[in-house]
């Protein structure tokens, strides 16, 4: 189980002037879209327990996303690498805007799962076009194997919450775009 922090005692948190280390596991062009003011920026996919425990030393890590399901994940591969301490924020950085935490505002960014919904449909669509509209009955195998296989893959993606097309999709040229200073990539 995942420990969690509310946004308003994270904000209390470092009000008080405690030492937070906030890492935003979301695409660098998520993160520049909006993030928490004092949040750092290693997406979920570059995201290694050595340079995590470096950047927080003895203290505590919160981790952050969009709503918080990536962080959840985040909380758990850095729990099992053996680091102690891995706190995932409730609500991601969604809640911490509506609790008024202190927000970083850039260029919009059309999110990751908007992006995967919008291939997952496209190949589908191509797929079923194809099957059903070419005369060629190999172009109709392609098809209906294309549209098959994003099926399937939409299938295991919902059971075991692991999603291909986003990790690919994550890896995007457009999706690694960040000017802010507090992007990194270990």
């Amino acid at each position: 189980m995942v420990a969690t922090i509310s946004p308003a005692l994270l904000n209390d948190l470092r009000r008080r002037g405690d030492t937070v280390t906030l890492i935003d596991v979301r695409t660098p062009a998520e993160f520049g879209e909006v993030h928490v003011d004092f949040a750092r920026n290693i997406p979920l996919d570059a995201l290694e327990a050595r340079d995590v425990a470096a950047l927080a030393g003895d203290g505590p890590v919160y981790v952050i996303c969009k709503s918080g399901t990536r962080s959840q994940k985040a909380c758990e591969k850095l729990t099992a690498a053996g680091l102690n301490g891995i706190v995932s924020v409730e609500g991601g950085t969604n809640a911490c805007v509506e609790a008024g935490l202190p927000v970083v505002r850039g260029r919009k960014a059309m999110s990751l799962e908007r992006q995967v919904r919008i291939a997952a449909g496209a190949l589908v669509a191509l797929g079923a076009a194809t099957a059903g509209l070419c005369p060629d009955p190999l172009w109709q195998k392609v098809g209906a194997g294309l549209a098959t296989f994003v099926g399937c893959g939409l299938v295991f993606a919902g059971i075991t919450d692991t999603c291909g097309m986003g990790m690919l999709i994550a890896r995007m040229p457009w999706n690694q775009a960040c000017a802010s200073k507090t992007c990194c990539r270990t």
